[in-house]
């Protein structure tokens, strides 16, 4: 998945029920764009399988999962649980505030 953007945007992905990124799947922000203007907003669960890279800021209602060797440029925000497996977690400064 490439997502494309200047650095000025912020951009909020909705999900009406839960967020699995597969094994081995990379998230890639071109053109500039920052992990901390990027919001993934998950109404259900979010997983990342085995070695996944994620970029930007899970906001999730249930749980998110980190399996064995995943990594986020970003922040891991949910209600219930934040669950690690050797994972690598680099957080992102001065995330941008949101109103939705």
């Amino acid at each position: 998945v490439t997502q494309l953007a200047d650095p000025g945007p912020v951009w909020i992905l909705q999900m009406t029920g839960d967020l699995n990124v597969g094994s081995g799947a990379i998230i890639t922000l071109e053109d500039g764009a920052k992990e901390k203007n990027i919001f993934w907003q998950v109404a259900g669960s979010t997983t990342l399988h085995t070695t996944a890279a994620m970029k930007g800021i899970i906001l999730c209602a249930k749980s998110i999962v980190f399996q064995t060797g995943s990594s986020l440029n970003g922040k891991a925000l949910a209600q219930t649980a934040v669950t690690l497996d050797a994972t690598t977690i680099k957080d992102v400064k001065d995330a941008t505030i949101v109103k939705v």
